[in-house]
């Protein structure tokens, strides 16, 4: 059951039925879901005359969900074909460790090469090829397939590193063709790594008391994923610690924190109305999912006229500040559950030569006199 605000603003109702859900692209999309049968999804604006008429009509029986069929349904996988190596992958629990979003990418990425043809014009696809006898030649193949996003083809190897790493492990194969196939230098730094003058830019569209504005907050203020900001509510905080365990890797390596909530950051929650678990909520009340809140804050960041902005870019933001303000490896490792120095290092050199290059570009000058 879900709140909806009626589009002419006369107010709200509790729906039954409808439910929250993501689609493939991460975007927040209502669905109608009854008891034995599969869920629609609800065009238009919630509470608009499209959206009520589509939802009176599935309410009241005169508009039936669409029969499942077969179309697309994958027969058994014969054995010895890299298909049925990927399938074994999927039954694991290598696999199943995962977290949840992580299985929902890599399953796409496998799902779709395997149905790829060997080459151009070919009936012999990829997921057919006998898996013991694959070479490099053709990880390197699938990779290069998607040269233009150089991210996805990284993917790809990714992905079937861990198919043949499972296989090794289970005694089903000897070599990984994958491991020796490296990734495509892409040269990218990632997300934009946010500015104090983007902060400030941000903070001043967005007063405290909002929602917009504590988002921020968090995001800067604990160093955190937003898989983990969405989460944080009152039961996290005891005697002004927040203590939580990160979601990335929670199924495998889990990684716990107890971090201090700062002065800044309680006072922008406690001007921020909550009576709900979580701190940030959406417009429905419900806690927002990952994706949910990386769309919401994308609409706030452009609201804020900062469109090249994003919540992972705050992390990194929040990092380079605390580097440049002397913080040692330990002690970032200790903010963002870092698990060796490699990345702590990388942000303290980067303020290093920026504090070096700052005393030093005097003797630039040549002495006259």
């Amino acid at each position: 059951m879900l709140k909806i605000r009626f589009a002419d603003g006369s107010g709200r109702a509790e729906l039954k039925f409808l439910v929250e859900d993501l689609d493939r692209h991460g975007n927040v999309r209502i669905y109608f879901r009854r008891k034995g049968q599969p869920k629609i999804r609800l065009r238009g604006a919630p509470g608009s005359d499209e959206f009520m008429r589509a939802y009176r009509e599935l309410l009241e029986g005169t508009s039936q969900p669409a029969k499942p069929t077969d179309q697309g349904k994958q027969h058994p996988a014969p054995k010895g074909s890299l298909r049925w190596l990927i399938e074994d992958y999927f039954a694991s629990a290598r696999f199943k460790r995962l977290d949840a979003r992580t299985c929902h990418v890599r399953r796409l990425i496998l799902d779709n090469l395997s149905l790829e043809p060997v080459a151009n014009g070919s009936a012999i696809t990829i997921g057919s090829l006998p898996y013991r006898s694959m070479p490099p030649s053709k990880v390197r193949t699938l990779r290069d397939r998607k040269a233009e996003s150089p991210e996805t083809g990284n993917a790809r190897v990714k992905a079937l590193r861990a198919v043949f790493a499972h296989g090794i492990e289970n005694d089903l194969v000897d070599l990984n063709p994958a491991k020796d196939v490296p990734y495509i230098k892409t040269g990218s730094q990632g997300f934009h790594s946010w500015s104090i003058e983007e902060v400030i830019q941000y903070e001043a569209h967005h007063p405290k008391g909002t929602k917009a504005r504590l988002a921020l907050g968090l995001l800067l203020f604990t160093g955190q994923r937003r898989a983990d900001v969405v989460a944080f509510g009152r039961q996290h905080v005891r005697n002004g610690w927040l203590t939580f365990t990160q979601t990335k890797n929670r199924r495998n390596k889990p990684v716990t924190l107890s971090i201090p909530v700062i002065a800044e950051l309680q006072e922008l929650i406690d001007a921020t109305p909550s009576n709900h678990l979580t701190f940030l909520t959406t417009e429905f009340g419900k806690s927002f999912t990952s994706n949910g809140f990386g769309n919401r804050f994308r609409k706030w960041c452009n609201e804020a006229g900062l469109p090249h902005c994003s919540a992972h870019g705050l992390r990194k933001a929040g990092a380079a500040i605390a580097a440049e303000n002397r913080a040692t490896a330990p002690q970032l490792m200790a903010i963002f559950g870092w698990k060796t120095m490699k990345e702590a290092e990388r942000y303290i050199r980067a303020a290093r030569q920026k504090v070096l290059a700052g005393e030093a570009m005097q003797l630039l000058v040549p002495d006259r006199s």
